[in-house]
């Protein structure tokens, strides 16, 4: 995995300052323990968080710095825990860090938890301040053996510290904090699926209303954040709004910085914090290198598998939520893969639709059929055994699957690349379609017949 901070010209130093994720990393990528961590200003934030504000000013902070989630939704953060309850009677309350990170190409939360394993429980215990949560818990995805490694060494220096458990830095403030490996499902990266699988149940998404702010884990008032949100918390609290809203480039109407990336055949793969309205161009061309020797662009996912295909001229979008929408899909994680011309979009979108259709929960129609059809009928169109009306099939899919019309997220991002790709790359798929035989009769499902 490449950590660096190569800029178009020279070695752009991490600092404070510029980059409050990542300035802390060593150059051998070895953790930071505590001492480390405390000698570059760790738990400082912590500090001051107890010791200057109250739990309500945290929250208003972090919602007046304009931070939004970076699980790939980017619902804004201070909204969310402003939703948890007021009544100082309920006193069990649950912060719940989802680093369940199954996104495929995504990878950015698990250099974060390996190698500043400090950073998250620092961003959890100001949150848990902010909350009044007294117990927290990060549901990690259970391939993450070395994350889960360094995270408990950190749980446990920061309790031999004080700064976990009773009477957090003398304050009365009591907050614990597990690391809970979870059974490796993609589901579980919705935030009530997660919940039911801390608690021992089958990783279903739950209906909503109610939400977890109201009644979620064990029935208790939860918030659940992304790994790499909660890190932000400790340099928001730390240097103020105004900082915090300067990091971004001008244009982006989100603030702060982004752990971004470039996978595929580029020259240099990596993971690199940059701050958001960076063009995307800059990010393929300058950090990741561009294409590798004898390999051109074809086209790109900005933000994991569920995003949808962009063409190389969509690289001049700049990297927020609102500058991708502009060019027809979603920024997601933020970690972006270049498909050479040497990739066959048929078996591309064929091995994308075989994850998403096992990773299915299996609760909603749409959502259990429907991905399994798509999967059957990209095989066939692969292998050269596409019938007339495939291709109208698998649109009518991508309208039946999409935003709304399933009992979550999971069928609406499993189905928007496959209606980009046949967008951009319906020849592709045209090829694989046998000549119709005369007389042969073919089912096809109109748009029109599923709310198009």
């Amino acid at each position: 995995m490449t950590i660096t901070s190569f800029g178009p010209a020279n070695l752009i130093a991490r600092t404070a300052e510029t980059h409050p994720l990542t300035w802390r990393l060593r150059d051998d990528g070895e953790p930071v323990w505590l001492d480390e961590y405390q000698a570059k200003d760790g738990y400082a934030a912590a500090r001051k968080a107890f010791a200057e504000q109250s739990p309500d000013e945290i929250v208003q902070s972090v919602k007046d710095s304009g931070l939004k989630g970076r699980g790939g939704a980017g619902f804004p953060t201070g909204v969310k825990w402003g939703l948890m309850p007021k009544d100082e009677s309920m006193n069990i309350r649950y912060l719940l860090c989802n680093a369940d990170e199954m996104e495929p190409n995504t990878w950015k939360d698990r250099m974060l938890m390996e190698q500043l394993p400090h950073l998250l429980v620092e961003g959890m215990l100001i949150s848990a301040r902010a909350l009044k949560a007294y117990r927290g818990y990060i549901f990690l995805r259970g391939e993450y053996v070395t994350a889960a490694k360094h995270l408990n060494r950190a749980v446990a220096e920061a309790k031999a510290a004080g700064l976990l458990g009773k009477n957090i830095l003398g304050t009365g403030f009591d907050f614990e904090l597990f690391v809970h490996t979870g059974a490796g499902r993609y589901i579980c990266g919705e935030e009530t699926a997660l919940i039911n699988s801390l608690e021992g149940r089958r990783a279903n998404p739950r209906s909503k209303p109610p939400f977890p702010a109201a009644v979620g884990v064990w029935g208790k008032p939860t918030c659940v954040n992304n790994v790499e949100t909660l890190c932000n918390v400790p340099a928001i609290v730390g240097n103020g709004n105004d900082w915090y809203k300067s990091l971004a480039r001008e244009g982006s109407e989100d603030h702060g910085t982004k752990l971004m990336g470039f996978s595929g055949k580029v020259k240099n793969p990596g993971l690199w914090e940059l701050p958001f309205g960076v063009q995307a161009r800059e990010l393929f061309e300058d950090y990741a290198g561009g294409m590798r020797d004898g390999f051109k662009l074809k086209c790109w996912q900005p933000g994991g598998a569920g995003t949808g295909f962009l063409l190389p001229e969509h690289l001049d979008a700049q990297m927020y939520a609102g500058g991708i929408a502009k060019v027809g899909t979603r920024m997601g994680t933020g970690l972006a893969m270049a498909v050479d011309d040497k990739v066959n979009m048929v078996s591309l979108l064929r091995n994308m639709e075989e994850f998403f259709a096992q990773e299915s929960c299996g609760f909603c129609t749409p959502c259990r059929d429907g991905l399994p059809w798509s999967v059957k009928i990209l095989r066939a169109i692969e292998k050269g055994h596409g019938q007339p009306g495939d291709i109208e099939t698998l649109l009518g899919l991508v309208n039946f699957l999409g935003p709304g019309k399933t009992f979550c997220a999971h069928a609406p991002g499993a189905v928007e690349p496959l209606g980009s790709a046949i967008k951009y790359f319906r020849p592709e798929f045209e090829a694989g379609i046998a000549p119709a035989e005369s007389g042969s009769l073919t089912q096809v499902i109109s748009p029109t017949l599923v709310g198009a």
